[in-house]
């Protein structure tokens, strides 16, 4: 991975139950970065249930893809989560990844993820915003239909035979 990591610094005030403003940063992911994040996410829903190995969570996060850039959010300077984009797909970005880890959940930063992306979309030029998840995981599904996104296929047998993924668009025009 590069040296020269990009930062990105997020505005959106999150719930929570204090007054401060936390720090919300997104910087791209690196060697170390990527070896935290795959132990810690193998552990839980839905990557678990898969259940993916920690090599190829690995893999994901520790490739360098220009056109598929990936991130490590950060609060206060504490891991939270990751989101993984591929851009310029079907005229607009697809989240491949938003992983948030379960202490950082229901905190608004999935909310957050999507705005930033949704606004990074708009700003290009996109039409669309794309994301796949799980037919089992019901709450991404919910989560995603909240903000706007609608299904628009089943594929069977994508990430693991037996298992069906939900694709879902969300129309930017």
């Amino acid at each position: 991975m590069a040296a020269d990591r990009t930062s990105r610094r997020l505005s959106i005030r999150l719930q929570q139950r204090t007054t401060a403003v936390p720090e919300v940063l997104l910087r791209e992911i690196s060697t170390a970065d990527a070896q935290e994040l795959a132990t810690s996410f193998v552990a839980i829903e839905p990557w678990s249930r898969y259940p993916f190995k920690r090599e190829s969570m690995l893999r994901y996060f520790a490739v360098e893809e220009p056109q598929a850039p990936r991130y490590k959010l950060t609060v206060n300077g504490r891991t939270a989560g990751a989101i993984g984009i591929r851009l310029n797909w079907l005229r607009g970005p697809y989240l491949q990844f938003l992983g948030l880890l379960p202490s950082f959940q229901q905190q608004g930063l999935g909310r957050l993820m999507v705005a930033w992306l949704e606004g990074t979309a708009r700003a290009a030029g996109d039409t669309n915003m794309w994301v796949m998840t799980s037919d089992f995981n019901d709450g991404a599904l919910r989560f995603y239909e909240r903000y706007g996104f609608k299904r628009v296929a089943t594929l069977d047998d994508i990430v693991k035979p037996g298992r069906d993924e939900v694709l879902l668009r969300k129309q930017l025009a």
